[in-house]
């Protein structure tokens, strides 16, 4: 097919501040098969308002209680019916051509199983603070620690999915490291210098709210999968628990700050 079908989930609680913008991002990329689905807690803000704003260009959306962000995810892929998948959380967005862009490398490269792009960093108010620090990887790094996937510039094939999903719901944080070692287990994950989406840092966001349940979730991956206490892994966890409080005073000095 010229243009495969790419099923994007966006999980969404109470994030109606930002809903619309990452809502828009989606249904505005140039990329003319997607299905998009919205998978919505039960938000008792306006975030069922701006949905339904857009429900007519949307192939799914829900609104009831669930069990958190990972089980939302799992709801949204049961639906899923595309060729190649990808979430995009309700605080994030889309860069323009990113969609377009994704597909183009996964044909290019047919041994992939995920590709990923480059992410701005941005802060509550939309403004360019920084950039991710993404870097090529792959099962052997990811094990170490070395993880450097921005999760909204990923996207990878739904036949790799149905072999290694859903997400473990019993994640909170660290599901998308989860599913890296699962999908890299099984084919390359390819890189690309190219900006596809931006990651909002803001105060509320759990990436600085509780960022602290981050690496002890990344661990229990490492000890399931047969990893040493003795390990690069363990190591880089330790140090930057000593280092946290640093980091996050970094982090948050960097969201006041934008860039041109």
């Amino acid at each position: 097919m010229p243009h495969p079908k790419v099923t994007i989930v966006t999980p969404s609680f109470n994030q109606g501040h930002f809903l619309e913008e990452t809502i828009l991002s989606v249904l505005n990329q140039d990329y003319p098969n997607i299905e998009y689905i919205i998978i919505d807690g039960g938000s008792t803000d306006n975030s069922v308002e701006i949905i339904k704003k857009y429900e007519e260009r949307l192939s799914y959306w829900q609104s009831k209680p669930d069990k958190g962000q990972t089980d939302a995810i799992n709801q949204g892929f049961a639906r899923a019916t595309g060729e190649i998948l990808a979430w995009l959380n309700s605080d994030d967005i889309l860069l323009p051509g990113a969609v377009s862009a994704a597909v183009q490398k996964l044909s290019e490269h047919p041994d992939a199983g995920m590709v990923y792009g480059d992410c701005w960093l941005i802060n509550a108010e939309g403004k360019r603070i920084g950039k991710f620090p993404a870097a090529e990887t792959d099962y052997a790094k990811l094990r170490r620690g070395y993880v450097h996937i921005p999760q909204q510039a990923s996207f990878w094939r739904a036949s790799l999915w149905h072999e290694v999903g859903p997400l473990d719901d019993s994640f909170y944080f660290a599901m998308d490291y989860d599913l890296w070692t699962r999908l890299a287990a099984k084919a390359p994950l390819v890189y690309f210098k190219e900006p596809w989406a931006a990651f909002r840092l803001h105060g509320t966001a759990k990436s600085i709210a509780e960022d602290d349940r981050c690496w002890p979730e990344m661990m229990r991956v490492h000890y399931r999968d047969g990893g040493k206490k003795l390990s690069w892994i363990n190591a880089k966890y330790h140090l930057r628990k000593l280092l946290r409080p640093i980091l996050m005073w970094k982090r948050r000095r960097q969201m006041g700050r934008a860039k041109d």
